[in-house]
Protein backbone atom coordinates (compact mmCIF):
# COMPACT_ATOMS: atom_id res chain seq x y z
CA UNK A 1 0.00 0.00 0.00
CA UNK A 2 1.48 3.80 -0.98
CA UNK A 3 1.40 6.27 1.86
CA UNK A 4 0.65 8.20 -0.15
CA UNK A 5 -2.33 7.19 -1.86
CA UNK A 6 -3.60 4.66 0.98
CA UNK A 7 -6.72 4.51 -1.32
CA UNK A 8 -5.42 3.08 -4.41
CA UNK A 9 -5.69 -0.16 -5.42
CA UNK A 10 -4.25 -2.44 -8.18
CA UNK A 11 -7.02 -4.52 -9.96
CA UNK A 12 -4.33 -5.86 -12.86
CA UNK A 13 -4.91 -9.52 -10.82
CA UNK A 14 -8.60 -9.43 -12.25
CA UNK A 15 -8.06 -8.45 -16.22
CA UNK A 16 -6.92 -12.38 -16.87
CA UNK A 17 -9.76 -13.81 -14.37
CA UNK A 18 -12.66 -14.92 -15.81
CA UNK A 19 -15.91 -12.61 -14.92
CA UNK A 20 -17.31 -12.67 -11.42
CA UNK A 21 -14.04 -12.98 -10.02
CA UNK A 22 -13.59 -10.95 -6.97
CA UNK A 23 -11.40 -10.01 -4.30
CA UNK A 24 -12.55 -8.06 -0.81
CA UNK A 25 -9.82 -5.38 0.55
CA UNK A 26 -10.25 -4.41 3.85
CA UNK A 27 -9.12 -0.73 4.75
CA UNK A 28 -8.68 0.56 8.31
CA UNK A 29 -6.77 4.06 9.20
CA UNK A 30 -6.81 5.66 12.56
CA UNK A 31 -6.24 9.38 11.15
CA UNK A 32 -6.42 9.85 6.98
CA UNK A 33 -6.85 13.31 6.17
CA UNK A 34 -7.05 13.10 2.35
CA UNK A 35 -9.30 15.66 1.97
CA UNK A 36 -9.36 19.44 4.00
CA UNK A 37 -13.12 19.71 3.73
CA UNK A 38 -13.69 16.06 5.32
CA UNK A 39 -10.97 14.83 8.00
CA UNK A 40 -11.76 11.71 8.88
CA UNK A 41 -11.17 9.37 12.32
CA UNK A 42 -11.71 5.52 12.75
CA UNK A 43 -12.15 5.26 8.66
CA UNK A 44 -12.35 1.47 8.08
CA UNK A 45 -14.83 0.09 4.88
CA UNK A 46 -14.34 -3.08 2.68
CA UNK A 47 -14.22 -2.93 -0.83
CA UNK A 48 -15.47 -5.62 -3.04
CA UNK A 49 -13.35 -5.57 -6.30
CA UNK A 50 -15.50 -7.89 -9.17
CA UNK A 51 -14.52 -8.53 -12.57
CA UNK A 52 -17.22 -8.06 -15.36
CA UNK A 53 -17.70 -8.22 -18.79
CA UNK A 54 -18.07 -4.40 -18.89
CA UNK A 55 -15.01 -3.72 -16.43
CA UNK A 56 -14.16 -4.09 -12.55
CA UNK A 57 -17.56 -2.79 -10.36
CA UNK A 58 -16.55 -1.94 -6.90
CA UNK A 59 -18.98 -2.42 -4.14
CA UNK A 60 -17.90 -0.67 -1.25
CA UNK A 61 -18.91 0.57 2.60
CA UNK A 62 -16.85 2.70 4.50
CA UNK A 63 -17.14 4.36 7.74
CA UNK A 64 -15.71 7.41 9.36
CA UNK A 65 -15.78 9.97 12.11
CA UNK A 66 -15.87 13.58 10.96
CA UNK A 67 -15.58 16.62 12.48
CA UNK A 68 -18.09 18.90 11.83
CA UNK A 69 -19.75 22.48 13.46
CA UNK A 70 -23.01 22.55 15.25
CA UNK A 71 -25.53 24.98 13.61
CA UNK A 72 -26.95 26.11 16.72
CA UNK A 73 -24.09 26.90 18.85
CA UNK A 74 -20.83 27.08 16.75
CA UNK A 75 -19.55 24.16 18.57
CA UNK A 76 -16.79 21.40 16.47
CA UNK A 77 -17.76 17.93 17.46
CA UNK A 78 -17.27 14.62 15.81
CA UNK A 79 -20.03 13.62 13.29
CA UNK A 80 -20.23 9.67 12.54
CA UNK A 81 -20.94 9.32 8.43
CA UNK A 82 -21.38 5.89 6.55
CA UNK A 83 -21.47 5.09 3.35
CA UNK A 84 -22.72 2.56 0.68
CA UNK A 85 -21.73 2.48 -2.66
CA UNK A 86 -21.44 0.94 -6.08
CA UNK A 87 -19.62 1.71 -9.15
CA UNK A 88 -18.18 0.71 -12.44
CA UNK A 89 -15.00 1.31 -13.77
CA UNK A 90 -15.17 0.78 -17.64
CA UNK A 91 -12.53 -1.43 -19.48
CA UNK A 92 -13.07 1.26 -22.66
CA UNK A 93 -14.21 4.53 -23.33
CA UNK A 94 -16.98 3.24 -25.43
CA UNK A 95 -18.40 1.76 -22.73
CA UNK A 96 -18.31 4.37 -20.23
CA UNK A 97 -21.61 4.78 -17.97
CA UNK A 98 -23.14 7.62 -16.08
CA UNK A 99 -20.41 8.14 -13.59
CA UNK A 100 -17.71 8.37 -16.17
CA UNK A 101 -15.33 5.82 -14.11
CA UNK A 102 -13.10 3.98 -16.70
CA UNK A 103 -10.12 1.87 -15.77
CA UNK A 104 -6.42 3.83 -16.49
CA UNK A 105 -4.02 1.47 -18.21
CA UNK A 106 -1.61 0.64 -15.43
CA UNK A 107 -4.91 -0.77 -13.42
CA UNK A 108 -5.15 1.46 -10.64
CA UNK A 109 -7.82 2.51 -9.08
CA UNK A 110 -8.26 5.37 -6.35
CA UNK A 111 -11.18 5.34 -4.62
CA UNK A 112 -10.20 8.68 -2.62
CA UNK A 113 -12.34 10.78 -4.73
CA UNK A 114 -15.16 8.70 -4.88
CA UNK A 115 -14.95 7.79 -1.01
CA UNK A 116 -15.02 11.88 -0.32
CA UNK A 117 -17.71 12.65 -2.39
CA UNK A 118 -19.87 9.44 -0.94
CA UNK A 119 -19.41 10.44 2.72
CA UNK A 120 -19.77 14.32 2.43
CA UNK A 121 -23.07 13.18 0.98
CA UNK A 122 -23.62 11.99 4.52
CA UNK A 123 -22.80 14.46 6.35
CA UNK A 124 -25.95 16.54 6.95
CA UNK A 125 -26.33 19.40 5.63
CA UNK A 126 -27.89 21.42 9.53
CA UNK A 127 -25.26 19.29 11.97
CA UNK A 128 -26.68 19.57 15.77
CA UNK A 129 -24.13 18.35 18.32
CA UNK A 130 -27.05 16.88 20.38
CA UNK A 131 -31.16 17.16 20.30
CA UNK A 132 -31.54 19.70 23.21
CA UNK A 133 -28.72 22.17 22.51
CA UNK A 134 -29.72 25.50 23.08
CA UNK A 135 -27.80 27.50 20.73
CA UNK A 136 -26.57 30.81 21.20
CA UNK A 137 -27.68 33.87 22.92
CA UNK A 138 -28.92 36.55 20.27
CA UNK A 139 -27.83 39.44 22.14
CA UNK A 140 -24.25 38.71 23.62
CA UNK A 141 -23.38 35.63 21.50
CA UNK A 142 -23.04 33.30 24.57
CA UNK A 143 -22.98 29.35 24.58
CA UNK A 144 -26.57 28.30 26.65
CA UNK A 145 -25.37 24.86 26.38
CA UNK A 146 -22.72 26.10 29.01
CA UNK A 147 -23.73 29.15 30.57
CA UNK A 148 -26.87 31.12 31.21
CA UNK A 149 -26.23 34.77 30.41
CA UNK A 150 -28.12 38.13 31.78
CA UNK A 151 -30.31 37.85 28.15
CA UNK A 152 -31.77 35.00 29.01
CA UNK A 153 -32.27 35.40 32.50
CA UNK A 154 -34.76 38.42 31.36
CA UNK A 155 -36.41 36.70 28.69
CA UNK A 156 -37.54 33.91 31.40
CA UNK A 157 -38.77 36.55 33.43
CA UNK A 158 -40.94 37.95 30.96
Amino acid sequence: MNPRYPLRINVGFLLNQPFGTYREIPFEFDSLNLWDDLPANGFSGMARVSKTGQGILVDAEFQAVTTVECVRCLSEFQQPVHTQFQELYAFKFNQVTDSGLVLAEDANIDLAPLIREYLLLEVPIKPICRPDCRGLCLECGANLNETTCPHQAQVFEE
